[in-house]
C-alpha cells in the first residue's frame, strides 16, 4: 500500500473530501502529530516511508529528497514552491505539483483586508478605543487612489476586480499577461518606475526568483509616493525588511500590510517588529476555510492521477521529469 505524508498542521488528522479521494485510491495517510509546520528532523524521521507528501509550508531539501527513495510527488497546496528544492527534485525523477485556480480568491480577500486597516486605521483605533481613547482623525479614502499591481496573474486579476468595486484606478506590470486581461479589467499597464512612480497602493503578486528577491529596496522604496502604502501577500522575500523599517520610520511610506516575511514566524530582531504603521497577518492569505479545502482536494486528486500514470499538466512544475516517468 503507497504512502502519503500530510504535511500541512490545518489538515493533519483532519477530515475533507481529500483524505477520501486518497483512502479511496489506496494510499496509507500519515499524520504526524503537532500543530506547526513540519520540522527537517520530523521530515527526515517520516520522509523515507513515504510515496508522496502532501505539502503546505515545509522546505524540502536536497539532503531530505536523498533519504527518500520512494518518494514519486511532492504535491504543495497553494501555487508557491520557493521552498522547494526544485533541480534536486527533477534530478530524482521526483513530480513537484501546485494547485493553480484554489486560493486566489482568498489572496485577494487578505490583500483587501490589509489595505483597509492601513487605509481606515482600523488596528490604531481599536488600540486607542481599548486604551480609553478616542481618535476620529480624518483619514484618505481608498476610490479614487491608485492602485498599483505588480504581477497580474490569477491572484492579482482578483485583487483588480474587487479594486474596480471599490472604485480604485488600477495599474499593473506584468509584460507576461494577454491584453485580454488588461482590457477585461480596465487596467493600465505600465512598466516598473512609471507603476511606482503613479501608484498610491503598490500591491505584491509575483513569485520569489533570484530576479525578484529582494527588488524591493532602498531604491525602490524611494521612488514611491510620500505617504504611499505597501502590501505584499506574496513572499516574504521580495522585500529588504530593513530599508522597508527606514521608509516606515522616515515617514516616506504611510505603512505597510505584510502577510509574508523572510523568516516566519519572525525572529525576535525583525527590524519591522514594534513598528506601529505596520499590520501583519500570519501567512494566511491563502488559507481560508474553502481554499484550504479545494487546495487539499486538487492536491489529492494530482497525487491519484499520476498514480494512475495520467499527467495533470496543468499542475505540474517541473514537466521535464514526464519522459519515462511512471508512479
Amino acid at each position: 500500500m503507497p504512502s502519503i505524508l500530510i504535511g500541512p498542521y490545518l489538515l493533519r488528522n483532519q477530515p475533507g473530501p481529500f483524505r477520501k479521494i486518497l483512502s479511496d485510491a489506496g494510499f496509507e495517510l500519515i499524520d504526524p502529530e503537532g500543530d506547526f509546520a513540519l520540522t527537517h528532523e520530523q521530515l527526515q524521521s517520516y520522509l523515507p516511508r513515504a510515496d508522496a507528501i502532501l505539502a503546505g509550508g515545509e522546505r524540502l531539501t536536497a539532503d531530505l529528497f536523498e533519504l527518500a527513495p520512494w518518494l514519486r510527488v511532492v504535491a504543495r497546496t497553494g501555487v508557491g514552491y520557493d521552498l522547494i528544492d526544485l533541480r534536486a527534485a527533477t534530478s530524482r525523477n521526483i513530480v513537484v505539483t501546485i494547485t493553480p485556480g484554489t486560493n486566489h480568491d482568498s489572496v485577494a480577500e487578505q490583500t483587501f483586508a490589509l489595505i483597509l486597516a492601513l487605509s481606515r486605521n482600523i488596528v490604531s483605533n481599536d488600540r486607542t478605543i481599548h486604551a480609553r481613547g478616542w481618535d476620529r482623525r480624518l483619514v484618505a479614502p481608498v476610490r479614487g487612489r491608485t492602485l498599483g499591481l505588480i504581477g497580474l496573474g490569477r491572484i492579482g486579476q482578483a485583487v483588480a476586480l474587487r479594486a474596480r468595486a471599490f472604485g480604485m484606478k488600477v495599474v499593473a506590470c506584468d509584460p507576461l499577461v494577454d491584453d485580454r486581461i488588461i482590457e477585461q479589467f480596465q487596467i493600465k499597464r505600465l512598466g516598473l518606475d512609471e507603476l511606482v512612480a503613479e501608484s498610491d497602493i503598490i500591491s505584491l503578486h509575483l513569485p520569489l526568483t533570484e530576479a525578484t528577491r529582494g527588488m524591493v529596496d532602498r531604491k525602490f522604496l524611494a521612488k514611491m509616493h510620500p505617504g504611499s502604502l505597501l502590501i505584499n501577500t506574496a513572499r516574504g522575500g521580495l522585500i529588504v525588511e530593513a530599508d522597508l523599517r527606514d521608509s516606515l520610520v522616515s515617514g516616506h511610506l504611510a505603512g505597510a500590510g505584510l502577510d509574508v516575511l523572510n523568516h516566519e514566524p519572525p525572529e525576535p530582531g525583525n527590524p519591522l517588529l514594534g513598528q506601529p504603521n505596520v499590520v501583519f497577518s500570519p501567512h494566511i492569505a491563502g488559507t481560508d476555510l474553502q481554499s484550504m479545502s479545494d487546495m487539499a482536494e486538487l492536491a489529492a486528486r494530482t497525487i491519484v492521477e499520476l498514480y494512475h500514470n495520467r499527467w495533470p499538466a496543468a499542475c505540474v512544475v517541473n514537466g521535464d521529469v514526464r519522459l519515462g516517468w511512471r508512479w
